[in-house]
């Protein structure tokens, strides 16, 4: 492979050497594949690309041989009827720097200079202003339920996509994970992990609530994996819940203050007492 093969932008068909031009296109959707959906089985990929299994485990093969890919066994709760685990592909990190990081040495040294000059706090301010743009046409998430903040999510992964990142969502459990398969900026983000931390600041204001980042490409994890709890714990800001709870809560002081009023009233001046431990936060 040459070694200018990261300077294009997006997916380079000659992702292997020596492919010929049809087998390319079928190596360039496969390795596409792998990127945004990865682990996934030749099976999937077959089904998908609507090839022959044998056709796709040729491709896969090439790959892994190439270091470009690797293959892992599925765990338990994936495999599907009995017999032994199906084997699962994905891309490597070196997979994943042919689909371009354009200017890596460019950008990274163009950051330490601006750590020099501003320091910390420069870097700070200019990862969340680049993240800021990316999301710059999402507005806030206004009331929490859980199909309003898995909508919020997907829309955030689509922005993040139009940037680069490949980025999807999955439904796990009682939350909804954002995905992104790919980090045009994963090599300086190594260096300068307040890239990805401004990323999921961005996340939790959007979203109006607590986000855990599982994984990162940065840390040589296979995707940048955050989890968003579809249902908010009890008092959290925004909850659907919140405002007939705080409703209810009103009118029970508001009983509590017209019963303490009526004893006042019904009792000596100099017998009444100040309640002062039953006020409602």
């Amino acid at each position: 492979m040459q070694a200018g093969a990261g300077r294009s932008e997006g997916v380079r068909p000659a992702v292997v050497p020596a492919t010929p031009a049809g087998e390319g296109h079928t190596r360039e959707a496969i390795v596409q594949l792998l990127l945004e959906e990865g682990p996934i089985t030749a099976t999937a990929i077959g089904e998908r690309l609507n090839l022959a299994a044998a056709g796709v485990r040729r491709h896969l093969d090439a790959l892994i041989e190439s270091g470009e890919a690797r293959a892992t066994r599925s765990a338990p709760w994936q495999q599907k009827g009995r017999g032994r685990p199906a084997k699962q592909y994905q891309l490597t990190a070196r997979g994943r720097g042919r689909l371009g990081h354009a200017y890596d040495d460019l950008a990274g040294a163009a950051m330490r200079r601006l750590r020099e000059l501003g320091g910390d706090a420069a870097i700070v301010d200019f990862a969340r202003t680049r993240v800021g743009v990316i999301v710059a046409d999402i507005d806030k998430l206004a009331r929490h339920t859980p199909e309003s903040t898995a909508a919020k999510a997907e829309e955030i992964a689509e922005a993040f996509t139009d940037a680069g990142f490949a980025a999807s969502t999955r439904k796990v459990g009682a939350g909804v994970q954002i995905c992104q398969h790919h980090c045009p900026v994963s090599h300086v983000a190594e260096e300068f992990p307040e890239l990805c931390a401004a990323e999921l600041e961005a996340f939790r204001e959007l979203l109006g609530t607590h986000v855990q980042r599982l994984a990162t490409i940065a840390n040589g994890d296979c995707a940048c994996t955050t989890h968003v709890p579809l249902f908010l714990p009890s008092g959290d800001p925004g909850q659907k819940r919140a405002g007939t709870m705080n409703d209810r809560a009103g009118t029970t002081n508001d009983r509590a203050g017209t019963t303490n009023a009526r004893k006042a009233a019904a009792q000596p001046a100099a017998a009444t007492t100040i309640d002062s431990g039953r006020s409602a936060e």
